[in-house]
C-alpha cells in the first residue's frame, strides 16, 4: 500500500489547498513546482489538527543536529536550553551522541527544574542574584546534581556567599569572560560581562577563593555574540557583509587571544578550570580551532530560525515553523490568518518579524506586519489560498516561540508522529 507521500499528487485524500499551485502535467520538479509540492505536503500533513500550532519536523532537527558535530570538530557541544525550551526535544538530541554533553541554561530555577527531569551537567549562562533560583538550585546540588553558577561582579559573589552559608552548601562559580571587541568609534560585540582582561578575571578568581567554605571556581566562559549572532551574507547587502566579515575574522583573532592568556593565568595562578566554555552556532569552525576552549555551546541551529538564514560558512534546513489558519480575504491578493504577533527579542526591526515560509513568495502588509489576533499576507499572483487552509511562517530566533505554544507538533516522514510538551505546557516560565 502507497503511504501519503508515494501517492501521486492528485491522488491524495482532499484538504483545503490553494489553486495555482500545482505542479506541470508532466510532472517537471521546477522552482514552482518544488516549492508548491513542499507547501501540499506540510498542510497535508497538519490536517485536522488545530491551528495555530508549532511543528518540529525531526527528520531536520536530526539533520541539523549531525551537522553541529561536524561544525564542532572533536570538541563537545554543550546544548543551549533557551533556543530549544523543550525537554523532549533536549533528551532526543542528547541521545543522538555523547558528544553532546551538558546544558548551557538560562535561569537558576530552570536549571534546578531540569536537575529534577533527570538532567545533570548545567551550566547557568546569566549571573542571578535572586534568592528563590539560589535556593532553587542549592536543593538540586543537596541532591547532587552537578549545577554551575556564571558571575562577572564581586556584588553578585557575596549574594551567592550568602545563601550558600545559610543553606550549608558550595555553590560551583564560572566565570564570564567578555568577548566583545572595540574598534575604532565601534563597540563591536554586546554588553555583558566586565571581566575583560586576564587581570580582572585573576581578581575575582581570588576573591572566590577567599569564600572557599561556600563558592568554589570551576569553569569560564566567553559568548561571542558579534560572531556566533550576526548574518554576514545576507542578499543585497554585499558591502555590510564583506565589513561584517572582516571584522568578525579581527574579533576572532583577538578573542583567541585573549581567552587563551586568560585561561593561562587563571590555571597559572592555582585554578584548575574544569571547563572552558565558547561559542554559538554561528561560530562553531571559528571558536572550536581555539586550543583553549574544551567545550562548545549552540542550540538555535537545531530549529534554524529565520535569523540564521544568511552565514556565509553554514546553512541548516528550517526545522520548526508555525502554522497559521486563514480565516478572511479581505480583498483580490490579500489573505488574512488568526493569531501570528509572535515578534522575536532583540532591537526592534524588520528582521524581528516572523517570516512567511511556504508557500513560497507570501510577504507580510509593511503596514501591519504581523499582529496578536490577526495577520495579513500579500500572496504571490496567481495564487489564491481558501479560508480554512493553513499558511506556514518561521519565527525570527529559536526557542522564543515555545513561549507562545503549550507543544509542538512532531513530524517524522511527513507524518505528526506525536506532540512534545514545551516549557509552557509543562507550567513553566522562567523568565
Amino acid at each position: 500500500m502507497l503511504t501519503d507521500l508515494e501517492m501521486p499528487l492528485d491522488a491524495r485524500p482532499e484538504v483545503l489547498l490553494p489553486t495555482g499551485l500545482e505542479p506541470d502535467r508532466q510532472g517537471s520538479f521546477t522552482s514552482t513546482a518544488f516549492e508548491a509540492d513542499r507547501y501540499r505536503r506540510a498542510a497535508r500533513a497538519i490536517s485536522g489538527q488545530s491551528l495555530p500550532a508549532a511543528v518540529l519536523d525531526l527528520d531536520a532537527l536530526e539533520a541539523n543536529a549531525r551537522a553541529m558535530l561536524q561544525r564542532a570538530g572533536h570538541l563537545p557541544v554543550r546544548l543551549c536550553s533557551k533556543s530549544i525550551r523543550c525537554v523532549e526535544v533536549l533528551r532526543r538530541i542528547q541521545a543522538l551522541s555523547p558528544r553532546f554533553k551538558g546544558l548551557l541554561c538560562y535561569s537558576g530555577r530552570e536549571a534546578a527544574w531540569l536537575a529534577a527531569q533527570g538532567f545533570d551537567d548545567l551550566v547557568v549562562a546569566y549571573p542571578t542574584v535572586d534568592v528563590a533560583d539560589l535556593d532553587a538550585v542549592a536543593a538540586q546540588l543537596i541532591h547532587g546534581k552537578r549545577i554551575v553558577l556564571m558571575v562577572d561582579d564581586q556584588a553578585q559573589l557575596e549574594a551567592i556567599a550568602a545563601r550558600g552559608a545559610a543553606l550549608n552548601v558550595v555553590f560551583s562559580l564560572a566565570i564570564d569572560l567578555d568577548c566583545s571587541t572595540l574598534h575604532p568609534s565601534l563597540y563591536f560585540g554586546v554588553r555583558r560581562s566586565p571581566i575583560n582582561t586576564p587581570a580582572a578575571a585573576l581578581d575575582l578568581a581570588r576573591v572566590i577563593a577567599t569564600r572557599r567554605s561556600t563558592l568554589r571556581l570551576t569553569g569560564l566562559m566567553g559568548y561571542e555574540g558579534q560572531i556566533a549572532g550576526l548574518q554576514d551574507a545576507v542578499p543585497g547587502q554585499a558591502l555590510k557583509n564583506h565589513i561584517l566579515r572582516s571584522l568578525k575574522q579581527r574579533s576572532a583573532r583577538e578573542l583567541c587571544k585573549r581567552r587563551r592568556t586568560t585561561v593561562a593565568a587563571l590555571r597559572a595562578a592555582g585554578f584548575p578550570l574544569e571547563f572552558v566554555n565558547g561559542g554559538g552556532t554561528g561560530s562553531l569552525e571559528i571558536t572550536g580551532t581555539d586550543p583553549s576552549v574544551t567545550e562548545l555551546a549552540a542550540g538555535s541551529g537545531l530549529y534554524a530560525p529565520g535569523l540564521f538564514d544568511h552565514f556565509h560558512q553554514f546553512h541548516h534546513a528550517p526545522s520548526l515553523y508555525f502554522a497559521l489558519q486563514v480565516t478572511r480575504k479581505p480583498t483580490a491578493g490579500i489573505v488574512t490568518c488568526l493569531g501570528g504577533g509572535y515578534i522575536a527579542s532583540g532591537p526592534a526591526g524588520v528582521d524581528r518579524l516572523p517570516r512567511p515560509y511556504l508557500p513560497d513568495g507570501m510577504t507580510l502588509l509593511k503596514r501591519e506586519g504581523a499582529g496578536e489576533v490577526q495577520t495579513p499576507v500579500k500572496l504571490p499572483p496567481g495564487i489564491d489560498i481558501p479560508i480554512g487552509a493553513p499558511l506556514f511562517f518561521r519565527h525570527a530566533k529559536a526557542g522564543e516561540l515555545a513561549e507562545r505554544f503549550t507543544n509542538f507538533l512532531l513530524l517524522q516522514g511527513g507524518k505528526v508522529v506525536g506532540r512534545a510538551s514545551t516549557y509552557r505546557g509543562d507550567g513553566q516560565c522562567f523568565i
